[in-house]
């Protein structure tokens, strides 16, 4: 035991052994969603690093629960400066649990620094599975869910939020966001016209609490609905892009896909084969393709 461990830490004597981190996933809006496990968590850590002590003081109550060892601030103000206090702490054997405000951890909340120091040091990472918005909204949304990315929130700024747009414009994968009420109708109107005013979207708000609400529709006619003003939480999904049709890839295109699987070690007959297969062409155009592209 050294000299700065206090009471208030509650650590057993040093074992040799490191502690655990455990990330607990906290409700996203109803606090009955709470995983049962979070109350034994919140009861048995040696520390609680919470996002806003305030909202664990009402999760606690709402729990029937009081942390029993010392709570401290997590939030992005104090991140980098907290991190290494607690893997100090994590290192001499303690149980920290890492609670944001709302949904799980690292996921567009304070946490990844933590979490990638804590891998580094060789600690243990476990965590207590809860409620998401991400998966939530992409539930709700009536949108393909088999295939989705996360793009957290969008630049603040119109030109960077544009640019950010257009690196996805043609992923083909469901585009989950989240997004501030104040921001979402200039947000929506950006994806209509970078995505197109036709690309299927929902816009989820407020979920699991009293006036949940998710509107569905083309995106042009959600960035008029938003302009009328918004509030609460919000999550936007969008339908991803169509895939090209054969029409769509030139003779240029389909003797570039070649030539980069070559580069990356495929032999050209099976370069030819999967890139036929992904543009939905016969072999023979794909061939003829190429062949033109080295006489050129």
């Amino acid at each position: 035991m050294t000299e700065d461990m206090t009471e208030e830490t509650r650590y057993t004597a040093y074992t040799g052994e490191t502690g655990t981190l455990v990330l607990a996933g906290t409700p996203i809006g109803d606090l009955a969603d709470a995983p049962p496990r979070l109350a034994a968590e919140l009861a048995g850590a040696d520390i609680v690093a919470a996002e806003d002590t305030r909202r664990l003081r009402r999760l606690g109550q709402a729990l029937g629960v009081q942390p029993g060892g010392r709570v401290v601030s997590y939030f992005e103000g104090n991140e980098t400066v907290r991190t290494g206090e607690l893997i100090k702490e994590l290192v001499r054997g303690a149980r920290v649990l890492l609670v944001t405000d709302a949904g799980m951890p690292s996921v567009s909340d304070p946490g990844y620094r933590l979490v990638a120091a804590a891998v580094e040091r060789g600690v243990r990472v476990t965590a207590v599975p809860g409620p998401s918005a991400v998966l939530t909204a992409l539930a709700l949304s009536g949108l393909p869910v088999d295939r989705f990315c996360f793009e957290g929130f969008p630049p603040r700024k119109a030109g960077e939020r544009a640019a950010r747009l257009r690196e996805v414009a043609t992923e083909q994968r469901t585009l989950v966001y989240f997004e501030s009420p104040h921001r979402v109708a200039a947000t929506l109107a950006a994806m209509a016209e970078v995505f197109g005013p036709e690309r299927r979207a929902a816009v989820c708000r407020e979920l699991t609490k009293t006036y949940e609400e998710v509107r569905r529709g083309p995106l042009a006619d959600l960035a008029r609905w938003a302009e009328q003003g918004v509030r609460g939480e919000i999550t936007v999904v969008v339908e991803g892009a169509p895939a090209p049709g054969p029409a769509e890839v030139g003779p240029d295109e389909l003797a570039r896909r070649v030539a980069a699987r070559e580069e990356a070690g495929e032999r050209r007959k099976e370069a030819i084969a999967q890139v036929a297969k992904e543009a939905g062409l016969p072999k023979r155009e794909v061939f003829d393709a190429v062949v033109a592209a080295k006489s050129g």
